[in-house]
């Protein structure tokens, strides 16, 4: 019985159902074993792994959308395809929402110990941890979900022990006191990467710093006046004249009393500000290595939630912006400030909460930068990798080639634990991948350090930990090294960068060939989405109204590599507006085709003009198609699609054969289901469940169109002849459309058409019924020369075109309109040359203005020209 598709679309009755066909059919999930005995090659992407704590918003499904698309696509292409899936763990983002969860019920970590708080943690996880994925399974994504991974599961856990052990023998992990980014509403340190600069409005503080033995003083610039109290020298360069004198003498640290020596370090510049610089080593990256040079001590005066220390009685327990104000108001007081200037400057914040980070110095671990970095720029710059687009390449290079030590612990519970372990009777310290309790060295216990890793540490090892390494498993080396990572230029410094080094270093392979770079998504005005803005969108939203078919196409629509997309109201409706074209195309197409018909093409022979034009337009289309995909100009791809569809399929072809198709001419039958079918194909991999819908609809096509053979151009189907043929009586057929849209003359007004050619190949007695049906004509006339006198004359690709005026035009009624038209205008070129001869307007009026009026003049002078032309041959 032939299966009906019903009157309009309804994704909502559509989606979850063939989602869950797919997802039991296995079709996501590749048989490796098949897969290798058949020579497929591989395909493999793994998911930027979002955060448990997510919702699902429009970056995701941005990227989610690109990786689908290139998924779905190889499957088709016959690769042996894997997209790993996988959930962050996201330590200070998670643990931060569990604490304000507690804190709503009136308790705090330390109540709960940290054995109980992971309990919660987990729960937590387990509760909220899969909404994020059963989110991207309602856009459509193809992944794997037999092989979802979890930063914290203990395959990827075991690997991250391996690695830290690792590196820590090599001498690439130590433990040291240095100048960490410390944010004192996470309570934790944050690496450099994590740091974003954001400009603020703060002041240079001139403080007059007395010399011991009375004798003057010397003046320093801070713009954190409330650090001088652990400030624990003055320096001057040694080659400034001005205070050679002065080096190895003291000064006294205003409110505090303390005598610090003046030092020499080239640190001092002779060219900025006074030439001394205040250093306070414990509170300041440069002042900590000056310390260094000088042997100074390290005073830390703010506690990890950024209040003074009790070290200073006056403003201990102050938070650092009330001492800042009491500091500067007591240095008035005592006649120590000198000036007060004003400047803009870049002040480092949390990337998380927004917070303004605090250096301080603070025993943490460390990964040594400089070995590991070298060898990953080395990939990238000998094309083993390759950005597209290759300009972020420069961002990738800026930051490896610059890069520091990376702070990778981090003062929280939910997370990796570092796997350092200490004797608590002799001080011991071991570091193992697996759990040490007893010290081998006096037997006494062993306890392991509190501190967790940056969640950047494990993220760094998802493209290989996922697939089972360190073990030597089947999925390793069957998908190792993957192929695409699909990311936003965000997250270079964060994430791509640490997974090439530590790759290079633990499998001694590249992670990915390819690093696809998209853009933000943005609002319509261009702006960013945010909270405060107001101005988010909710995919879930439109896939509710629209369907996920319809964000994604919207979402792909305009897409290129690297850049900001915007996302609009016009964008979705265009999305939905395509799915109906696409369905009532399908609906005419099954209503014509018999049960029984061949979806095979016919022979040549057997073709119309019109079937090889169209099929030579679908196999250009299936060649640009595959490159633009093999090249990422996904959205380049899609804008092809749909003028395919729209415009060539739907608009032309159907209507060339509509009444073909009636009579029951099997060759167009066989032709447009040909056509439309492998169209789906192509669709599919941008709108898979419309596609798939439709497929199960047509009759003997296969089990399914995400396991269907993508379409693979065919030279032997270019007809380069019959394409131009079409196009030509295409051209005609819209000059004569445009033409009588210029008149006013509605459809339905037939008349007669002469069309004078020289080609008699193309136009042809087939040919006219095109025009009787397309062109509003009565009856088609083709000659090789002549005219009809009194007639509307076209030009066009090939042939010269009359329709006599007395058929789609009253005169007299046309001669008043156009007599009318020419007093308008001439009432129009007066006005604006009186406007332009005026010399007053032309001394006074802006240049722009005065060339607007002029474009005006010269516009209503061509169209009083037209007019003219038309009333005389009326």
């Amino acid at each position: 019985m032939k299966k009906e598709l019903a009157k309009t679309y309804a994704p909502a009755e559509v989606e979850d159902k063939l989602y869950a066909l797919w997802c039991e059919k296995g079709y996501f999930t590749p048989n490796v074993q098949a897969d290798k005995a058949a020579g497929k090659k591989t395909y493999t992407i793994v998911i930027p792994p979002p955060n448990i704590t997510g919702q699902l918003h429009m970056g995701h499904a941005l990227d989610n959308t690109l990786q689908d698309i290139l998924i779905r696509y190889k499957r088709m292409s016959g690769y042996s395809t894997l997209w790993l899936p996988g959930t962050d763990h996201a330590s200070i983002a998670t643990e931060a929402k569990i604490v304000a969860a507690m804190r709503e019920e009136g308790i705090t970590k330390e109540d709960l110990g940290r054995e109980k708080f992971l309990e919660r943690a987990w729960a937590w996880k387990e509760k909220y941890g899969g909404r994020i994925v059963e989110q991207l399974k309602k856009m459509g994504s193809s992944c794997d979900w037999s092989r979802l991974r979890f930063t914290l599961d203990e395959g990827c856990s075991r690997a991250v022990r391996d690695v830290f052990s690792r590196l820590y023998n090599k001498g690439l992990i130590y433990r040291g006191e240095r100048i960490i980014n410390w944010c004192p509403h996470c309570k934790t340190s944050i690496s450099n990467a994590e740091v974003e600069f954001e400009e603020q409005k703060g002041h240079f503080w001139h403080i007059r710093y007395p010399l011991v033995g009375g004798g003057g003083y010397v003046e320093v610039a801070t713009t954190r006046p409330e650090t001088l109290l652990g400030d624990t020298a003055v320096a001057v360069n040694p080659e400034d004249e001005r205070y050679k004198h002065l080096i190895g003498t003291y000064c006294v640290l205003p409110l505090v009393g303390r005598r610090i020596p003046i030092v020499a370090d080239e640190h001092a510049q002779l060219d900025k500000g006074t030439g001394c610089v205040k250093i306070t080593p414990a509170h300041d990256p440069n002042d900590f290595e000056v310390g260094r040079r000088q042997k100074l001590p390290m005073e830390v005066v703010l506690t990890d939630d950024a209040k003074i220390t009790d070290s200073y009685p006056k403003y201990a327990g102050m938070d650092r912006y009330e001492a800042h104000k009491a500091i500067v108001e007591d240095l008035r007081a005592g006649g120590y400030l000198a000036e007060i200037e004003d400047l803009t400057h870049e002040v480092g914040t949390c990337y998380r909460c927004g917070t303004t980070i605090e250096p301080m110095i603070s025993l943490q671990w460390f990964v040594r930068m400089e070995p590991l970095a070298k060898p990953a720029v080395k990939a990238v710059r000998q094309g083993d990798i390759r950005f597209v687009p290759e300009r972020f390449s420069k961002n990738y290079y800026h930051w490896m080639e610059n890069t520091q030590d990376w702070c990778i612990s981090r003062q929280l519970w939910w997370g990796h634990r570092i796997p350092a372990y200490y004797c608590q009777d002799c001080g011991e310290m071991v570091v193992s991948a697996d759990n040490v309790d007893t010290c081998a060295k006096c037997g006494g216990k062993m306890e392991q350090d509190p501190d967790t890793l940056d969640t950047w540490f494990s993220s760094a090892l998802w493209p290989f930990s996922t697939l089972g390494w360190p073990d030597e498993t089947e999925d390793l080396k069957h998908f190792y090294p993957t192929n695409t990572l699909v990311t936003g230029y965000d997250i270079i410094t964060f994430w791509v960068s640490r997974m090439i080094f530590s790759a290079l270093e633990y499998t001694d392979s590249i992670p990915f060939d390819t690093v696809l770079i998209h853009g933000l998504v943005r609002d319509a005005q261009g702006r960013k989405m945010s909270k405060s803005l107001g101005n988010g969108i909710d995919p879930l939203e439109i896939i509710e109204k629209y369907g996920a078919d319809a964000l994604r196409f919207a979402l792909a629509t305009g897409n290129s590599p690297g850049n900001d997309m915007r996302f609009s109201d016009e964008k979705i409706e265009a999305a939905r507006n395509f799915n109906n074209k696409i369905w009532n195309a399908a609906r005419f197409v099954m209503m014509k085709l018999d049960e029984d018909t061949e979806f095979g093409l016919p022979s040549a022979n057997e073709l119309a003009t019109e079937d090889k034009w169209i099929i030579s337009r679908f196999n250009r289309l299936v060649k640009e198609v595959t490159e633009n995909i093999d090249k990422y100009e996904l959205g380049v791809a899609l804008a092809k699609l749909y003028d395919f569809v729209w415009d060539v399929f739907c608009d032309w072809y159907i209507e060339l054969v509509k009444q073909r198709m009636t009579d029951g001419d099997k060759v167009a039958m066989k032709v447009i289901a040909y056509v439309f079918s492998q169209t789906m194909k192509l669709l599919h991999p941008y709108m898979p469940f419309i596609t798939e819908e439709i497929w199960q609809t047509l009759p003997h096509v296969g089990e399914s169109i995400v396991i269907s053979e993508f379409p693979m151009y065919d030279p032997a189907l270019d007809f380069a002849k019959d394409e131009a043929a079409i196009e030509k009586i295409i051209g005609c057929i819209r000059a004569i459309r445009n033409r009588r849209a210029e008149m006013n003359v509605p459809p339905s007004k037939k008349a007669k058409l002469m069309i004078v050619t020289q080609d008699s190949e193309t136009f042809t007695e087939k040919s006219k019924v095109f025009f009787t049906k397309l062109a509003s004509a009565s009856d088609v006339e083709i000659a090789t020369a002549g005219e009809i006198e009194n007639a509307v004359q076209i030009v066009s690709d090939g042939a010269t075109l009359y329709i006599p005026l007395a058929e789609v035009v009253d005169t007299d009624k046309e001669r008043a309109r156009l007599t009318k038209e020419l007093e308008r205008l001439s009432g129009e070129i007066k006005r604006i040359e009186g406007k332009l001869s005026n010399e007053g307007f032309v001394s006074k009026a802006p240049t722009a203005v005065i060339e607007g009026e002029r474009d005006k003049l010269a516009k209503y002078k061509e169209m009083h020209c037209a007019t003219e032309a038309a009333l005389k041959q009326l």
